[in-house]
């Protein structure tokens, strides 16, 4: 099935469904040398695993990684890495009332329409389940791009009309962890919090908006033209489940700027080019500059809903459809480890090919 591999030379390939034995990824082009082990993987799995909170699906998978190739004595080989997660909590039944019905904002009618054939268990592999894949691999491409010293963080910023205020150099990001959103403003992390449980209660779902920060990275990543760094961002983010937006440095804001206002004027500081503001997101002509690059990534609400809706089967003929069984009410807290999965990948590639510009 094409579509399952991201990257031209760090690549990544994911396999497996929400429900089946297992879902897994293949690493290929991981530099030979860097060290590497379980423990580091099962880290960033524990951040996006369910059944974290009561904010989040209660499905209880432990989420523990095994690497099967690529890694001896504690480092990469140079050879592809395969890691493997077993699915251990799988409820099938919970989806057996779908099982001809198409729910409404979900894959079931599309897959069917192009494959003939879906697996109606979670949604098979169009299941948000197959994420953790990615912030498995996502987390060897982190320990890649640590060694050259750069640093890629996202948090949640907003959840339905409440969104924090503060621009993320106005936060302490180490804090991100300290509360079950991963919102580092924990006045307003609290009131998001009630308001996520408020709309769980109600059999209903929300969404928001994840802010990634990406520090440290080098001058010179993204290819001109079609492969740009912020396109190459935009893909990777636009491909993780219930994505509907991704902007980057000013973003739509800057629709409402003059030209003066919005150029990053550059200056010399201590033999060090950076720029006076940064409305570019650290990106210009598709290249790095040196400053952060900083972004957001809007999420559409869960579209699994704990109450009535209407819609059609595989006959055409009207039905009523009712999730059942666990589901997240909002995928922010959860989505944040694959925000930053997604886009380590991307830096890990460019940085990769990067060396391939320069004799």
């Amino acid at each position: 099935m094409p579509g399952s591999t991201f990257g031209q030379i760090f690549k990544i390939h994911t396999y497996g469904e929400s429900h089946g034995k297992a879902i897994g990824a293949i690493v290929d082009g991981c530099p030979a040398g860097l060290e590497i082990d379980e423990s580091i993987i099962n880290k960033a799995l524990a951040r996006r695993k369910p059944g974290q909170s009561k904010i989040t699906t209660q499905r209880k998978e432990p989420d523990e990684v095994q690497i099967l190739s690529g890694v001896f004595e504690g480092k990469t080989t140079g050879t592809p890495i395969q890691l493997v997660i077993f699915n251990k909590d799988q409820k099938s039944k919970d989806y057996s009332h779908i099982k001809d019905s198409f729910r409404p904002s979900h894959a079931d009618y599309t897959w069917q329409q192009k494959f003939g054939i879906r697996d109606y268990r979670g949604g098979g592999r169009s299941s948000a389940r197959e994420t953790a894949a990615r912030v498995a691999g996502g987390a060897i491409a982190q320990e890649l791009l640590q060694t050259k010293g750069v640093t890629v963080q996202a948090y949640v910023s907003q959840v339905g009309h409440l969104k924090t205020k503060k621009n993320y150099t106005e936060l302490d990001l180490s804090k991100t962890g300290d509360n079950i959103l991963r919102c580092p403003d924990e006045a307003i992390a609290q009131q998001m919090i009630t308001y996520i449980d408020e709309i769980r209660k109600a059999g209903n779902t929300v969404g928001g908006c994840i802010t990634g920060v990406i520090k440290g990275c080098p001058v010179g990543l993204g290819e001109p033209v079609f492969d740009k760094l912020q396109a190459d961002l935009a893909k990777a983010m636009l491909s993780i489940n219930a994505v509907k937006g991704f902007e980057y440095g000013s973003g739509f804001g800057a629709t409402e700027m003059l030209g003066d206002q919005h150029n990053d004027a550059f200056e010399n500081v201590a033999g060090k080019i950076i720029t006076k503001t940064n409305y570019s997101g650290g990106i210009q002509g598709g290249i790095s500059n040196g400053m952060d690059i900083y972004f957001n990534v809007a999420f559409k609400p869960v579209a699994t809903i704990m109450r009535n809706q209407e819609s059609i089967n595989k006959a055409g003929e009207k039905v009523t459809v009712k999730g059942k069984g666990r589901h997240d009410p909002c995928v922010l807290p959860r989505a944040v480890p694959i925000v930053e999965a997604m886009a380590a990948l991307v830096l890990a590639d460019h940085y990769l090919r990067s060396r391939s510009n320069i004799l």
